[in-house]
């Protein structure tokens, strides 16, 4: 198939089957401007232009080592770009990290918590820590909207992957931020625990609005949750589209995995 990969996309978001928002192209609430991360001579990220409207459901794929990982440490505020600029949900990641801070949540790959605690211990911890008004009355209004109730007075030590995830969910979520970060989020989960998280993604976007922004390697998740795709290869962003134009533009491929396959053997 002969097609320049480089050349800019028509960004026209597109919800999946069960995804009924439909952002609007001038509803940028993330944005980055030949953002770069050099450490010593090697280079991370490679002058990332790049935006994500409000609403999008955004899927990052990318080999490991791509550099997914640290475009999200940025976005987040926990690592200082080397060059270049970015903002998220208007603010810029360096000179306005705090606001930035109010206005995200994020779920990193692996998640920390107190094992000898409760979860309820455990999210009354960390909604202290951040000020949340009214923590205990929070705690329980996102256990309830996550359909995760019932297990507040369980140690986090008897916690399955999935359970863990869901705690962590929680947490990112008790201030209501506008946008959340997940760090390959269906690591590590059984089938069950990846529906299940597949749906609570769903659920963030359609009835609160949250825009997510989903570092992942798991294509088939992307293909039913996504509304809009990022392929990052060796730090440089090689395609950025809807998940529909992808499919149409890619009409002689079978699969979102044939479809990223094809792209990688390019670079």
């Amino acid at each position: 198939m002969s097609m320049d990969l480089r050349q800019p996309p028509i960004l026209f978001p597109y919800p999946s089957p069960y995804n009924k928002i439909m952002p609007t192209i001038s509803d940028a609430i993330i944005s980055t401007n030949s953002l770069t991360k050099k450490y010593k001579d090697t280079i991370a990220l490679d002058a990332l232009d790049m935006t994500i409207n409000k609403g999008e459901i955004f899927g990052f794929l990318g080999h490991n080592g791509a550099g997914k990982t640290t475009t999200v440490s940025m976005l987040t505020t926990l690592l200082p770009p080397t060059s270049g600029t970015a903002s998220v949900c208007g603010y810029d990641v360096v000179t306005e990290s705090f606001e930035v801070k109010k206005k995200i949540g994020y779920l990193p790959e692996n998640v920390k918590f107190y094992d000898n605690l409760t979860a309820y211990e455990n999210l009354l911890y960390l909604a202290n820590l951040s000020g949340i008004h009214n923590p205990k009355e929070k705690i329980t209004e996102v256990l309830e909207f996550l359909e995760f109730t019932g297990v507040e007075n369980k140690k986090l030590a008897e916690f399955s992957k999935g359970m863990r995830q869901r705690i962590g969910i929680a947490q990112a979520i008790l201030h209501d931020p506008q946008v959340l970060f997940l760090d390959e989020p269906t690591s590590g989960l059984d089938p069950m625990g990846i529906k299940k998280l597949r749906e609570t993604i769903l659920k963030l976007n359609q009835e609160k609005g949250m825009t997510i922004f989903m570092n992942t390697h798991l294509l088939s998740e992307v293909a039913k949750t996504c509304t809009t795709i990022g392929v990052l290869s060796h730090g440089k962003l090689i395609y950025k589209d809807s998940l529909k134009n992808t499919i149409q533009r890619f009409h002689d491929e079978n699969s979102l995995e044939d479809i990223y396959f094809s792209m990688d053997d390019k670079q």
